[in-house]
């Protein structure tokens, strides 16, 4: 513990616990939608805003920002007109977002221009400026997704009832691309952008092995996320790893406990049933008619 003296330690600690809280949050939203994967794609398109920002030496975790954010708004006019599939557009995402950012990268000649910060997280690079940015961004994404959840629900759950309901779908649905492009961008500096749809996911699913209520497994998923970064930036401090791919093994370390855990106490309820519940079997004598 004596390495959370350091400030720039406790920077770290304070931005994953701040990301942990808000990526499942919002996850939870894009598992219902069968879109988990989308982190991922928007996190490619990230990194092309982070090679412009190096290449016209702008911040880059804000031209991050605007890149990712409108690559999300692309993705969701696509998906929502039907022009193409979810799957072929993710695709686009993907490889073109990574190609294009090494490429910038690569042409910016940037001193600075340690693409496993971005891709990995790296504790040592978190600024108070990002600190602060991940703050207040963080904090408006959790805000959000808290006290939009009926109507972010019932869009994510059937856009058709929604849209009947009166709800501002494409509004709602634009809402929830933008918040996942800005989550993906906060979080580079700590999770990396490879691994931050991880923390979106993964305590969702976690959380869905032994609860049932939609907000229940909401406030499980966000309590289990807000563990899994926390624990996972202590064993990156103590054990000198990547602190992105340390929180997501904890991640999936506590989705496999929670897993088995669940599993177990289904088998152990089976067998506490009592004998009386079950039907009698007839004596040697009796007949049982039909």
């Amino acid at each position: 513990m004596e390495l959370f003296q350091y400030p720039y330690m406790q920077r770290a600690l304070i931005a994953a616990l701040i990301i942990g809280l808000a990526a499942p949050a919002l996850g939870i939203y894009l598992v219902q939608r069968r879109l988990a994967l989308i982190g991922d794609g928007i996190g490619h398109v990230a990194l092309t805003g982070v090679g412009a920002g190096l290449l016209l030496n702008r911040s880059p975790v804000l031209v991050a920002v605007i890149v990712a954010t409108l690559g999300a708004i692309a993705i969701e006019l696509v998906r929502s007109r039907g022009r193409t599939s979810g799957d072929l557009a993710l695709a686009l995402l993907f490889y073109g977002g990574i190609a294009g950012g090494v490429m910038l990268v690569g042409l910016s000649h940037s001193p600075s221009a340690n693409l496993n910060a971005y891709l990995f997280g790296s504790l040592t690079t978190i600024s108070p400026g990002d600190l602060t940015t991940i703050v207040v961004l963080g904090a408006v994404i959790l805000v959000a997704m808290l006290v939009l959840r009926p109507a972010l629900f019932a869009v994510s759950h059937d856009e058709e009832y929604a849209r009947v309901s009166g709800l501002p779908v494409r509004t709602l649905n634009m809402l929830i691309a933008i918040t996942t492009a800005v989550t993906v961008t906060i979080a580079m500096r700590a999770v990396g952008v490879l691994l931050i749809s991880a923390l979106m996911v993964v305590p969702v699913a976690s959380a869905q092995q032994v609860t049932r209520g939609f907000r229940t497994t909401m406030t499980a998923a966000m309590a289990l996320g807000l563990f899994a970064a926390g624990s996972g930036v202590w064993v990156a401090a103590t054990a000198d790893t990547a602190p992105g791919a340390s929180v997501v093994l904890m991640a999936i370390a506590s989705f496999l406990v929670v897993a088995l855990a669940a599993a177990g106490w289904r088998v152990l309820r089976r067998r506490r049933v009592p004998a009386a519940a079950a039907p009698a079997a007839p004596e040697p004598h009796e007949v049982v008619l039909g």
